[in-house]
């Protein structure tokens, strides 16, 4: 076996300022779709674009946009159409290398997560959160819808000889379907854990990768699950004629397998990925694989030297989150540089996810695991999965950090002795990613991917309580009232206000039409802003009971949102900051 990270090829850090008159034809946000073949790469990004490119030069042919960010991209396999999934509700057929659109996949009620051609590119099979697979042919007519899926549809596929369908959902099964009939003909369940990726094998075996980092091999009515990495798989690959196995883990590492028939697996190679890689966005192409990254380009990997190449990888400018300390607008994103009003004080070196302010300091943390202070960019703790969000609440006078992992775990942080920040306590928040968490008189506030919400007590970290189906989809944000209480948002587009004792004190719709992201509460509790993916931001008066403020500031998402004086400052994915007053 050969493990870690073998030489790599230096991205460049010139920036989005050095590219001049490319700005169009590069990615200024996250990469969150890949696909390739022997000519083409086409890339899908939070920036909404979609970008073909020349395989071996890398040079880009064309670019093709939706209203609302990319989640997944495909190309048939004769190389003549690509496909692209996106938030905006649509899957969307391009003509190969013009990327002149084609057609529009639309009937979809919430985000395309993915979409994928059957052999002969005659038809395609999407999964949207709204709990559908959908069958269209190429020209966008809908052919069939299949029901069934209890949650999020997140992976879609065809089965090799074009007779099925086959999806996973957050409801933690696959299944699959009869495209002729709409019927469902087999069902497989994952004993409640989540998976985001699934592959299916020539003989019909299903490979599944789910949250607790395990692949779950499904044949001859069996289902075997083998421990593969220390935090969830993001994403599968299946090469059929050579009998390897790729697995993407948000604990940041790549591994190729071998498969040996039945349930047997050999491990080939492991590699840590680099902290501009997403772990979402994986494709082979040849005896290589190209990711997704942070950046404006792809990233190469050599399977047979372990390898890396990360040539024109450039830093973009996108922005995940914004806090405020005192005069000082701090930012930090997808290229791990912090800035205060603008100006870099710092480089933690990769994507982070928020930003917190404590008795002085500033922290952040993202992709890695480590929390950094992001002031002076020094590493304070290192966790086995990354980072997502943060909250400070006080505990006999001592400001304490408690940080929301994508394995659902809250690390509690306390001042030491020689008074920097120690890890003090490990709490299992949710059983999946923590997407916020709040703090207030004496409650710890947390909300999860699964769409749980749970109150513990701030002094001791012991639960108060858990409410499972708190929200009908995926939590995305919480926040403190000033008055006490809590409120928290969802993908399903509803504010929710929540009582200290876990009570629901109210559920409010709010008027967005696309996932909402994130949410704050004013300092005097009376005004609350929600903020969304398609950069609408809304702010809804307690006292009026009426939303006071409904405007899209951005085409572009909107990463964050905190209280301001006499407003709200939001950050965006398009790397600005924008102030909301109501």
């Amino acid at each position: 076996m050969n493990s870690n990270a073998h030489p790599i090829t230096q991205r460049s850090s010139m920036g989005l300022q050095g590219l001049g008159g490319s700005l169009a034809m590069a990615h200024r946000s996250p990469i969150s779709g890949i696909a390739a073949n022997d000519s083409h790469i086409l890339t899908g990004g939070y920036d909404n674009k979609v970008i073909l490119r020349d395989a071996a030069t890398k040079a880009p042919i064309a670019v093709g946009w939706h209203e609302h960010l990319v989640n997944h991209v495909s190309l048939s396999q004769c190389g003549r159409y690509g496909l692209s999934s996106s938030s905006d509700h649509t899957a969307r057929v391009w003509d190969i290398p013009s990327l002149k659109l084609r057609s529009v996949l639309p009937d979809h009620d919430d985000d395309v997560e993915m979409a994928v051609f059957d052999t002969g590119a005659d038809r395609i099979v999407t999964g949207s959160r709204d709990r559908a697979v959908r069958i269209f042919d190429r020209h966008g007519q809908l052919l069939c819808e299949l029901r069934g899926h209890e949650a999020d549809v997140i992976s879609v596929a065809w089965s090799p000889d074009g007779k099925s369908a086959i999806s996973s959902s957050d409801d933690s099964t696959v299944r699959r379907w009869d495209p002729e009939t709409g019927l469902q003909t087999q069902q497989i369940d994952l004993g409640g854990i989540e998976t985001d990726t699934f592959v299916i094998c020539g003989d019909g075996t299903i490979i599944a990768g789910n949250d607790q980092g395990e692949i779950a091999i499904a044949a001859q009515e069996r289902i075997v699950k083998l421990p593969a990495h220390d935090a969830g798989i993001k994403r599968l690959l299946w090469a059929e004629a050579r009998g390897l196995l790729v697995t993407v883990s948000y604990d940041g590492t790549v591994k190729v397998w071998r498969v040996n028939g039945g349930f047997q697996l050999d491990l080939l190679r492991c590699s840590r990925l680099p902290t501009v890689v997403w772990a979402r966005a994986v494709a082979f192409r040849g005896d290589c694989l190209v990711f997704g990254t942070f950046g404006s380009s792809f990233a190469t990997f050599r399977i047979g030297t372990g390898e890396w190449d990360l040539s024109g990888v450039e830093d973009t400018n996108g922005i995940n989150a914004v806090c405020l300390a005192g005069d000082r607008v701090i930012t930090v994103g997808d290229a791990g540089v912090v800035r205060s009003n603008g100006v870099p004080i710092s480089n933690p070196g990769s994507l982070c996810n928020f930003l917190v302010s404590c008795d002085g300091a500033v922290l952040t943390g993202g992709q890695t695991g480590e929390l950094f202070d992001a002031l002076s960019g020094r590493v304070i703790h290192k966790h086995r999965s990354p980072l997502n969000c943060a909250a400070v609440h006080v505990v006999d006078g001592i400001a304490k950090v408690v940080v929301g992992a994508y394995t659902g775990e809250g690390l509690v942080l306390s001042p030491r002795a020689d008074g920097q920040l120690g890890l003090e306590q490990v709490v299992q928040l949710h059983a999946n990613a923590v997407k916020g968490v709040a703090a207030c008189a004496g409650v710890l506030f947390s909300v999860g991917a699964d769409g749980a919400a749970a109150f513990h007590r701030a002094r001791d970290a012991s639960l108060i309580r858990k409410i499972d189906n708190a929200h009908d989809k995926i939590a995305n944000g919480c926040a403190a009232l000033a008055d006490g209480g809590f409120v928290s948002v969802s993908r399903d587009r509803v504010l929710r206000f929540w009582r200290l004792d876990g009570g629901l004190d109210e559920a409010i719709a709010t008027p967005h039409t696309h996932s909402v992201k994130c949410v704050a509460a004013s300092a005097d509790g009376r005004h609350v802003a929600t903020a969304a993916y398609n950069g609408r931001i809304a702010v809804f008066d307690r006292c009026q009971r009426a939303w006071v403020v409904d405007h899209r500031a951005t085409l572009a998402g909107i990463s964050s949102i905190v209280s301001s004086r006499g407003g709200f400052t939001a950050s965006s994915y398009d790397g600005e900051v924008y102030v909301t007053h109501p």
